[in-house]
Parts: C-alpha cells; sequence; structure tokens
C-alpha cells in the first residue's frame, strides 16, 4: 500500500457525453404535469454540440473534489481496459488521486453515459457494467465516501458493510445512488447504521422512506436519521439545504449563483463533497453546511460534473464574499 488516506471513496466510474439540444428540435413538454423532453420520432435531430467528460461519477466527483480540497484522496472503481479507461486514469492522474484501488478489467468495457443536456437540466442514459466486484485492503482511511454503484452489487455491499464495521475508527459518508435506493433500506440497513453522514436530496429521501406525500423536511431528516446516520444532510434545489444530528436542525440557503446555471450535473455530488470535506478537515457542522452550497454553486456554472469543483483557496474566498445572511439557522 503507497499511503494511507484521508478520504476513498468507493463506486462506479464513467464517461458522460452531453449532447447538447436545442429548439425548435427538442422541446421541454408540461402538459402532463411531468417535464418531458420531446423529439420527433424516427427524424433527424439537429444537436448543437457534443462534450465529452472522462472519469466522472458520484464516487469519482466526490475523489476529484476531496483532492482539489487539499486532501490525500483514493478512488476504489472498475474500469474497462479500452481507450476510455485510460483516458479515465489520465484525468484522475491529473486530478492528483490515486489509482492505488482502480482495477482496469481486460474484455470489458468502461461505463459509458449518454447526457440529454436541455437548457440548464440534463436526462442520463445509463448502463453499467457488470464488473466483478471486489474490495481491496484500503488499511484504515479517515473518511470513506460511498456512492453510486450498478445493479447487483448487493454481495459488494456486504463485503464493504464488514470491512468497515472491522475497522470502527473508519467514518462513512453515504451517498445512494439509483441502484441503491432501489435496493432498499433493509437490504442496506447495516451501511445505513455505519453511516456517520447521509446525503440525498427532499425527493429521495420520500423514496426511501416510502413516505411520497411527505414534504415536512425536519421529519424526513429524523425519519432516515431512525436508520442508524449520525448525521442526516437532505438538499432541496434552490430552496436550500438541511442538516440533523440526532438533536438540532439546521438549514442555509443556496449560495448566490453569479449568472444563471449553466448545467447542473454534479451539483449534489459537489455539495456533499465539500461538506464531508470540511469534517474530515476538523470544522464544524455549520461550516461543512456553508462550504457544500459553494462548490455547487461552482460546478453548474460549467459543463459536467469536475470543471467547476473549487480548491480550498477559491473556497474561502467564496465564502469571505457571502451575503450576511449565508448562515445556517437552526429550525
Amino acid at each position: 500500500m503507497e499511503n494511507n488516506y484521508d478520504f476513498i471513496a468507493i463506486g462506479d466510474t464513467v464517461t458522460d457525453a452531453f449532447i447538447h439540444l436545442e429548439d425548435p428540435s427538442a422541446h421541454v413538454d408540461l402538459d402532463h404535469g411531468v417535464r418531458e423532453i420531446c423529439m420527433r420520432f424516427a427524424d433527424k435531430i439537429p444537436y448543437k454540440e457534443v462534450v465529452v467528460v472522462p472519469a466522472v461519477g458520484n464516487s469519482a466527483n466526490a475523489a476529484v473534489s476531496a483532492a482539489r480540497l487539499g486532501i490525500k484522496s483514493a478512488l476504489v472503481t472498475n474500469l474497462g481496459d479500452d481507450y476510455f479507461g485510460k483516458e479515465c486514469l489520465d484525468a484522475l492522474n491529473s486530478e492528483k488521486v490515486s489509482a492505488e484501488f482502480i482495477k482496469s478489467h481486460k474484455d470489458f468495457k468502461t461505463n459509458y453515459h449518454y447526457v440529454l443536456w436541455y437548457d440548464a437540466e440534463r436526462t442520463i442514459l445509463v448502463k453499467h457494467e457488470a464488473f466483478p466486484y471486489d474490495l481491496p485492503d484500503i488499511n484504515t482511511p479517515k473518511w470513506v465516501y460511498l456512492s453510486s454503484l450498478g445493479s447487483s452489487t448487493e454481495d459488494f455491499h456486504g463485503k464493504i458493510e464488514k470491512y468497515l464495521n472491522d475497522h470502527p475508527a473508519i467514518k462513512l459518508a453515504f451517498q445512494p445512488g439509483t441502484f441503491q435506493m432501489k435496493m432498499g433500506k433493509e437490504k442496506l440497513g447495516g451501511i445505513y447504521k455505519r453511516s456517520n453522514i447521509f446525503f440525498c436530496n427532499r425527493e429521495e429521501a420520500q423514496r426511501i422512506l416510502e413516505k411520497p406525500e411527505e414534504n415536512d423536511i425536519k421529519k424526513l431528516m429524523q425519519g432516515v436519521a431512525e436508520l442508524g446516520p449520525k448525521i442526516v444532510v437532505i438538499t432541496d434545489g434552490t430552496k436550500g439545504a438541511y442538516t440533523y444530528d440526532g438533536k438540532e436542525a439546521l438549514y442555509i440557503t443556496e449560495y448566490p449563483d453569479p449568472k444563471p446555471p449553466y448545467e447542473r450535473t454534479g451539483a449534489g455530488d459537489a455539495f456533499a463533497s465539500a461538506f464531508t470535506v470540511a469534517l474530515v478537515l476538523g470544522l464544524d457542522i455549520r461550516t461543512a453546511l456553508q462550504w457544500g452550497p459553494i462548490n455547487s454553486m461552482s460546478v453548474v456554472q460549467k459543463v459536467g460534473a469536475r470543471e467547476g469543483l473549487l480548491s480550498r483557496d477559491e473556497l474561502e474566498d467564496y465564502l469571505k464574499k457571502a451575503p450576511a445572511d449565508y448562515k445556517p439557522k437552526i429550525i
């Protein structure tokens, strides 16, 4: 083992190809109460541009964010032994994320997602390769950050849970991805109980708790806390973010955007990773709650989840310039 790390992220890594759609070939349909991207079937649809961003995905984004914020970061992930896998490795190396625990598999393809980008929002066409998941010996990092993994990884989650229980000094941040939420809170009950921090948005909390009609954020945080996490963080888009540590519930507004968001991919990852890194560095929950929205604000000004991630100096400079009311409030 090369190092003992401050922060090790575990999760799938992908290449995102952003296909920038424009009017009049595509439009958003609100007639059914749901936003839908609409295009004429069997037609030729022009697009503005394609932007390809390698080495992303919730956990890869978090590992890069941690490295940019100045801590020793590594990533546990699987790649194909192909062009896109090598491109991902190059990108992670350039960001000073250790590749010590990254496995490249012969005869497998690197995960490749297509992002239909319209206005500032996106719809992602996803496909996770069925890699032979295994957990290497990661020693005892200060924190493990677990996020999006593909389906059929229940056994792998069991290995992660056992490793964490065998190494109680390791703290866990859990930001479940789509398939992890589909697995359900019962199958991942041990991971929930082991989590020091848990991240999701309001809609995800409703889905996890199976309470689609519950809109009271405080009740949602308390419901998630009952599953085991010591600190629960729920984001609510432009309405702000909330934390609950079993005693005190806090709220903060979003950090003001310098201009309208350009593309929103990775905003949640930027928030969660900056919040976690603040705690890794020994800062308190209130400071962490200020860090998260600043990193998100920066990411949505760029294309993709990585380009806008901030260094610590950049983040603290934004914090110095924050409006007077940009402070956590007890709710």
